[in-house]
C-alpha cells in the first residue's frame, strides 16, 4: 500500500512539473529577430528549438520597399540578436534601430561574401547562390554560438546537418541546369535579383528594373529589352512573387516569349505556398526554369 502511494505521489509530481519544464524551455529560448523571411528560415534551421525567431518582413513581403511599423521597434528592443543581410538591402533599418533603442548585437549574414556590383551599388541578393547561402548559415551559426554558448553544440550540429542539405541542393541545381540547352539559358525577370544565381549556374537574367523594386523601368528600357528578346530568341519571361506582373505580361505579349511562371526572389511564402522554406524556394525556381527552357 505504501509503495502504491509513493508511486502515485511520484506520478503527480512528474505530470505537474512537465508543463513547467516546457514553459521554462520556451522562456530560455534565444530571442532572435531576422530582417526578412529567408534569413528567418536560415536561423530556424540552425537554431532549432533553442531559438525564438521573429522576422520583420514576412512571407511575400518586399524588403526593398518595406515601411516599418511601431511594433517592429518593440520586436527589436526585445531581441537578444538581430540578423540582417547587409549590402544595402535594409535601407529602412537605421531609423528603426534608433527608434528601438536596442543594444542587441547586429550580425551581417553576408560577411565574407564578395558582392556583385551593378553600377556603384552592391547587389544584395547573395542568397540566390546556394554556395553563398552556406556562408550565411556559417555566419548565423557563429553568431548563435557567441550569443548562447551553452547551446553551442546544438547549433553546430544543426548547422552541419543543414549544410549537408544545401550541398545536395546545389548538386540538384547543377544537374537541372545541365538539361537546358546552352542557347536557351536566357530569361527575362522583373528586377535584378538573380545575379548571383546567374554567376553561379550559368543562366543569363535580363531585367527591366535594377537591383531594387523601388526603381521603375523607363520606356527606353522596355523597348531595349523587347528588341533584345526578339533578336536573341529569349524563350521565356518570368514573374516574381513580390512584383507587379503587368510589365512582364506586356513584354511577353509584344515578343511572343512565353510566361514561364513565377520565380521567388526576395521572399518566401507562408506555409501553404510554393516556397515556405529556402530549399523549397530554390527547388521551385529551378523547376520553373527547366520546365520553360529545357525544350
Amino acid at each position: 500500500m505504501r509503495r502504491l502511494q509513493f508511486w502515485l505521489f511520484f506520478l503527480v509530481l512528474v505530470t505537474s512539473a512537465a508543463p513547467l519544464r516546457a514553459q521554462d524551455r520556451l522562456q530560455d529560448r534565444l530571442n532572435v529577430v531576422a530582417s526578412f523571411s529567408i534569413l528567418g528560415d536560415f536561423v530556424r534551421n540552425v537554431g532549432g528549438e533553442r531559438v525564438s525567431v521573429t522576422t520583420l518582413v514576412g512571407p511575400d513581403g518586399d524588403v526593398h520597399v518595406y515601411t516599418p511599423a511601431p511594433a517592429d521597434a518593440q520586436k527589436i528592443a526585445a531581441a537578444k540578436l538581430l540578423i540582417i543581410n547587409g549590402f544595402g538591402l535594409e535601407g529602412w533599418l537605421p531609423r528603426l534601430l534608433q527608434a528601438s533603442g536596442s543594444k542587441a548585437p547586429i550580425v551581417i549574414a553576408t560577411r565574407g561574401i564578395a558582392p556583385l556590383k551593378l553600377g556603384s551599388d552592391a547587389d544584395p541578393h547573395a542568397w540566390q547562390s546556394v554556395a553563398n547561402a552556406k556562408i550565411y548559415v556559417a555566419n548565423i551559426r557563429d553568431a548563435l554560438v557567441a550569443a548562447d554558448p551553452a547551446d553551442a553544440e546544438v547549433f553546430r550540429a544543426n548547422a552541419d546537418n543543414y549544410l549537408v542539405r544545401l550541398d545536395a541542393l546545389d548538386r540538384e541545381v547543377r544537374q537541372a541546369i545541365a538539361q537546358i540547352p546552352q542557347n536557351h539559358r536566357k530569361v527575362i525577370s522583373t528586377h535584378d535579383a538573380f545575379g548571383y544565381f546567374a554567376a553561379g549556374y550559368g543562366i543569363d537574367f535580363i531585367a527591366p528594373l535594377g537591383v531594387s523594386t523601388e526603381s521603375e523601368a523607363s520606356a527606353r528600357d522596355i523597348a531595349r529589352i523587347i528588341t533584345q528578346v526578339k533578336a536573341s530568341g529569349i524563350p521565356a519571361v518570368f514573374l516574381e512573387n513580390i512584383s507587379d506582373p503587368r510589365l512582364m505580361r506586356r513584354i511577353s505579349a509584344e515578343t511572343g516569349a512565353k510566361v514561364g511562371g513565377t520565380l521567388y526572389s526576395d521572399s518566401l511564402t507562408d506555409e501553404k505556398g510554393e516556397a515556405p522554406t529556402y530549399i523549397d524556394m530554390v527547388r521551385h525556381n529551378i523547376k520553373a526554369l527547366t520546365s520553360a527552357l529545357a525544350n
